[in-house]
């Protein structure tokens, strides 16, 4: 198997970002003209026209301030120098490992173990750690894990998994919005049958399309991550006793949204992971491999 290599790897991200960003783009505007078909022929081009402008605002508001949005509704607070100077410290010398800026660093009140990247790029990215995982790793577990949260930022993960949260999470808004309109279909017998039957399809397929959204971050990503961790921090099985320790401890009650858990360092919500339908691959797995670096 040839080897990786990070920079192809950050390019292909890169790519990658602009490409989910044109389909589901796309996408958004095929479910602005599915609702306007709801309306008259004279309104469908208002509709499709206030559609386009109000996705271009979203991705726009998202994009510049979507970051804060997330920490804020997480609860997270700046971890003050003094007060978290150890984790300060960390997150400084993995930054400066990776050649990164230092991010801002937050901390959340939960006594789960987990930690999460976000951020356009490195220069405007922070790192969110639980105070369960301060509480109950060392300096070794600790920098284990902010280190595949850097390595994240440096290989542009964050700008992917960012994309996917605003996108997935608009396309569920406009979801619920073609529901609503088609329980008002009664009020359009005009139009058919066949619109109702399209509209009913276009809802259930909806769900699906999110998780295959959330799917394209990829769990190489997060192997990628971990390999990079080890490669900064020069010492694998610190990051291995970290995921030992979360796998032990968490209970899976952090009670995050779908369309945000995939940015999470484990996943938020659940203590095993289905591997078929999870953007998080197992952590037996993660450990097995860092153990055999």
């Amino acid at each position: 198997m040839r080897r990786l290599s990070f920079h192809e790897e950050i390019e292909k991200n890169k790519k990658k970002s602009w490409l989910l960003t044109f389909l589901v783009f796309s996408f958004l505007l095929m479910t602005f003209y599915m609702i306007s078909l709801f309306f008259d022929y004279t309104q469908r081009i208002g509709i499709i026209i206030v559609g386009f402008i109000f996705t271009i605002s979203y991705i726009l508001l998202n994009w510049f301030y979507g970051d804060k949005i997330i920490l804020s509704s997480l609860g997270a607070k700046e971890a003050k120098e003094q007060k978290y100077l150890q984790l300060n410290n960390v997150v400084e010398e993995l930054s400066i490992a990776a050649g990164i800026p230092k991010p801002k660093v937050y901390v959340i009140e939960s006594p789960e173990m987990n930690a999460f990247a976000i951020g356009r790029k490195p220069k405007d990215s922070s790192i969110a750690i639980t105070t369960g995982l301060l509480e109950k790793l060392n300096r070794d577990e600790l920098s284990g894990v902010i280190g595949h949260e850097i390595a994240h930022i440096s290989n542009y993960d964050v700008r992917f998994s960012f994309l996917v949260a605003t996108l997935v999470g608009l396309v569920v808004f406009l979801s619920d919005i073609f529901l609503r309109n088609l329980k008002d279909s009664g009020h359009h017998k005009n139009k058919g049958s066949l619109l109702i039957v399209i509209g009913l399809v276009f809802a259930l397929l909806a769900p699906i399309f999110v998780r295959l959204v959330q799917f394209a971050i990829s769990r190489k990503r997060e192997f990628l991550a971990d390999a990079t961790s080890a490669k900064l921090t020069r010492y694998p099985e610190g990051l291995a006793s970290a995921l030992e320790k979360i796998m032990r401890h968490n209970k899976g009650q952090m009670f995050v949204s779908e369309a945000i858990s995939h940015l999470f360092f484990v996943d938020p919500n659940k203590t095993h992971v289905d591997y078929l339908f999870s953007t998080h691959p197992p952590i037996e797995e993660r450990i097995r491999i860092l153990r055999s670096m």
